[in-house]
C-alpha cells in the first residue's frame, strides 16, 4: 500500500491571495501539514532557498517576473519538482513549462480531486527514488561506480584514488546531476563558506576529476563547463 508523505514541504507560489487561500485550504484538508506561501517571483525564488521545499506549486503569472524565470532560477541549483499553475492551455506554454525545467502543468480553473492526484504522484515518485537512493547509495557512469557509502570511485571494480575534497566534489556534482552549479556554490558547500583560498580552487580541482573518469579531459562527457555559469554533470 502506497504511503502518502503528508509531512513533506509544499511551497504555494501565487500573486492571487484567494487562490493561495484556495489551494492551502485543500491541502490541508487533504492532511498536507507543511504549507508555505509566496506572491511574487522573487519571494519564491528566496523561500525555495531557505526551507528547500519538496514541491513547488507554481503559477506563471507573477507580478515581477513570470514563473518560467523563477523555474530557470531554481534549477540551476536544485530539481525540486515543480507544478506549473496556469490560466493557459495551449500546448506551446505546456511544453516551454517542461523545457524550463517543470515536472507537471495543469490549467486553471482545475478540480480539487486533479490537484490533489498531480500532487500525491509527483511526492510519491520522489518518495520512492529516495528510498532506493538510500537502499543502493551507489551511482553508475560508464565504467565507473561512485560507491557514497564507502565513499570511493570504482573503474571496472578498481578503486580510483581521490583526495576528500576530489570525492566530496564529484558526489555532489552526481547527487545534482544535470542541474548546472555556479563555482561560487560548489565552494560553499565544499570548501565553506568562509573559504580564503585562491580563485581557481574549483577549475583545479574539475580538471583533476576529469584526468581521472573523462577519456578525453579536453573534451569531457560528464563534468561539462557551461560558460558563465558553471559545471554540470550530465547523465547519460
Amino acid at each position: 500500500m502506497i504511503k502518502i508523505p503528508y509531512n513533506k514541504k509544499i511551497l504555494l507560489v501565487d500573486d492571487d491571495e484567494s487562490i493561495l487561500l484556495m489551494i492551502e485550504t485543500i491541502l490541508r484538508k487533504e492532511g498536507y501539514t507543511n504549507i508555505y506561501t509566496a506572491s511574487c517571483g522573487e519571494d519564491a525564488i528566496k523561500s525555495a532557498r531557505s526551507i528547500f521545499p519538496d514541491l513547488i506549486l507554481l503559477d506563471i503569472m507573477l507580478p515581477d517576473f513570470d514563473g518560467y524565470e523563477v523555474c530557470k532560477n531554481i534549477r540551476l541549483q536544485s530539481m525540486i519538482p515543480i507544478l506549473f499553475l496556469s490560466a493557459k492551455s495551449d500546448e506551446v506554454d505546456k511544453l516551454l513549462s517542461y523545457a524550463m525545467g517543470g515536472d507537471e502543468y495543469i490549467t486553471k480553473p482545475f478540480s480539487p480531486k486533479e490537484l490533489l492526484a498531480k500532487i500525491k504522484a509527483i511526492l510519491v515518485r520522489q518518495q520512492y527514488y529516495e528510498s532506493k537512493m538510500q537502499e543502493k547509495r551507489t551511482y553508475s557512469f560508464g565504467r565507473f561506480v561512485l560507491d557514497m557509502d564507502k565513499m570511493v570511485l570504482l573503474h571496472e571494480g578498481y578503486n580510483i584514488p581521490l583526495t576528500a575534497k576530489e570525492y566530496s566534489l564529484l558526489e555532489y556534482l552526481i547527487l545534482n546531476k544535470n542541474v548546472t552549479i555556479s563555482k561560487e556554490k560548489i565552494l560553499e558547500n565544499i570548501w565553506g563558506v568562509d573559504y580564503d583560498g585562491y580563485d581557481n580552487t574549483v577549475m583545479v580541482h574539475i580538471r583533476h576529476l576529469r584526468e581521472k573518469i573523462e577519456d578525453n579531459p579536453s573534451n569531457p562527457i560528464y563534468i561539462k563547463t557551461v560558460k558563465g555559469r558553471g559545471y554540470v554533470f550530465e547523465e547519460k
